[in-house]
């Protein structure tokens, strides 16, 4: 039953204020559905959505919440940065980031911090 249903991505965010200035003025996104204060819906390609809702617990999880595919990892990562984003550099066993991108067997990633303490991430498949 469930494979047939649209799956969206849910996000904290302590402050909703903040929250939405970052995706606002850092990601160039702005909210397709304000349900209330605490619950803002963004919706970004091919009719994907993503829900920002306030909660005590934002910036707790260590794991990757959201990603973005494209098709230009450096284009986005370079735009990105140009906005004042600042991209994370990991360098463990299989995981080895240079200027904030990592290349692995399955693609490019890069990843940053929201605003809000989430981790988010740009993805290329090769």
């Amino acid at each position: 039953m469930l494979k047939e249903n649209e799956v969206f991505a849910v996000l904290p965010a302590k402050d909703m204020a903040r929250a939405r200035s970052f995706y606002r003025d850092k990601l160039g996104l702005e909210p397709a559905d304000v349900m209330d204060e605490d619950n803002v819906q963004y919706r970004c390609g091919n009719g994907t959505t993503f829900l920002l809702y306030k909660t005590d617990n934002a910036g707790t999880a260590q794991n990757t919440q959201v990603g973005w595919r494209t098709d230009d990892i450096n284009a986005e990562v370079s735009d990105l940065q140009s906005r004042g984003i600042v991209f994370e550099e990991y360098d463990f066993p299989g995981l080895k980031t240079e200027n904030g991108v990592a290349t692995t067997p399955v693609g490019k990633a890069a990843w940053f911090i929201d605003s809000e303490g989430n981790i988010l991430n740009i993805f290329q498949r090769p």
